[in-house]
């Protein structure tokens, strides 16, 4: 079976007839409505919530916050509905400031913007990143109940409402994307995301992967309320990207609607688990910190023992916004929460997200690294061994595991849900 790829400086890939388990995607949906009624069908009906001109009574500004060039968000096809029920409310264009929710990222330059937001309004509103590496931009809320402490952007203090616009999606932190996260990491300090982030740590990928209800989830909510999120604007998108659904309304009833829908799209089942993982990244391309969503959805899909390989591109390298990855390099869960118990780790984020693909890489399986972006000297620090070429990738793994090993292939990797038939 000859398996193309998504990126066309690629070659395709043969794997054996013998040897594939199948090829597995999220699906695609045929939907007789058109996009525009989608949005209007979804901003007629929210969700666990007043309609919102009547959440905007009495009210003159509002911060709508959109997450960044990493998210596949349709924000341009939805955002003009959004300010016109503002305008319809009464609510003036000086009254609504725009803020990209990055978590930890790196800030997006104007051309992204305006590829996300569309010319009109990256003209209109005044666009600003969140810039969670800047102290003297964030504010302290104290604590949740449990803990953790909250610093977020200081935006949050000088408006009446808060409206947050992303996408749901499996995530590797929090279960599902959506709801609560554009405020938390979206738009929080590194300290309080390093705690939520540590706390999905503590949790194999399985347990929190494509769980709607999660310890994690719960305390990214509690951070969510505390700031004060009043309204989302979510989407979910079929296999081919395609809008399919828009939930709004109640960010946390909202957000529990749509991660059903999603479920029922990003899910793939398998028939067992797989020898041989090969995985794109796609559509999370940018850098290895975002592509290693492959690699977290290939967790719950290889065996014990098996190997990983992931296709990406990482244009950006491992990632602009946290060098300490490669310095590190991926490890066990205990080898990292030494050094965390030892206070070795300034960044909990970067703590984090070594051990989320350590614990694939390190202890689950091997990992094969295919990507232009990183050369093979910082794949091999990084703890990957290193193929120049997809085909070779799967040769060196059919000689760690044999001629007769099965092979899975994971379509669009960054977002899929792997599980295993009977499981």
């Amino acid at each position: 079976m000859r398996i193309s790829l998504p990126y066309p400086e690629m070659k395709s890939i043969d794997v054996p007839d013998q040897n594939l388990l199948g090829i597995f995607s999220p699906s695609t949906v045929k939907i007789e409505r058109n996009e525009e009624e989608i949005i209007a069908e979804g901003f007629s009906h929210p969700v666990g919530s007043d309609p919102l001109s009547k959440m905007l009574q009495g009210h003159e500004k509002v911060l709508i916050l959109v997450d960044d060039h990493t998210r596949s968000t349709p924000v341009q096809k939805i955002f003009p509905r959004l300010i016109s029920e503002l305008e319809k409310a009464g609510i003036k264009q000086s009254g609504i400031k725009i803020l990209v929710a990055l978590g930890t990222h790196r800030p997006m330059t104007e051309e992204e913007m305006t590829r996300k937001f569309g010319r009109d309004i990256s003209k209109q509103y005044p666009i600003l990143n969140h810039q969670w590496w800047d102290s003297s931009q964030l504010i302290n809320l104290g604590e949740t109940e449990k803990g953790t402490p909250i610093f977020v952007n200081q935006l949050v203090k000088d408006v009446d409402l808060i409206i947050g616009m992303g996408q749901i999606v499996p995530h590797r932190v929090s279960g599902f994307s959506g709801g609560g996260n554009i405020v938390q990491p979206g738009i929080c300090g590194e300290e309080t995301t390093g705690k939520t982030h540590w706390l999905s740590a503590q949790f194999k990928g399985r347990e929190i992967l494509g769980k709607i209800e999660n310890p994690v989830k719960e305390e990214i909510e509690r951070v969510a309320k505390k700031v004060g999120l009043k309204w989302i604007v979510n989407t979910i998108q079929d296999g081919s990207g395609r809008l399919i659904e828009v939930v709004v309304g109640d960010p946390f009833q909202a957000y529990r609607t749509g991660a059903k829908r999603s479920l029922e799209i990003y899910q793939a089942k398998l028939p067992q688990e797989a020898d041989i993982i090969i995985a794109d990244s796609h559509p999370y391309d940018s850098d290895l910190w975002v592509a290693a969503k492959g690699i977290y959805a290939a967790e719950l899909a290889v065996r014990q023992g098996g190997v990983v390989i992931l296709v990406t591109l990482c244009s950006e390298g491992i990632c602009p916004s946290h060098p300490e990855v490669l310095e590190w390099g991926y490890q066990t869960f205990e080898e990292v929460d030494q050094k965390v118990r030892r206070g070795l780790f300034k960044k909990l984020t970067v703590a984090a997200h070594l051990v989320h693909v350590g614990r694939v890489i390190k202890e689950r399986a091997k990992g094969i690294l295919v990507c232009p972006g990183i050369s093979k000297e910082e794949a091999e620090r990084l703890g990957f061994l290193y193929a120049r070429k997809p085909q070779e990738a799967l040769e060196m793994a059919f000689s760690i595991m044999g001629r007769n090993a099965k092979v899975a292939v994971l379509q669009r990797g960054g977002e899929i849900l792997p599980l295993i038939k009977n499981s």
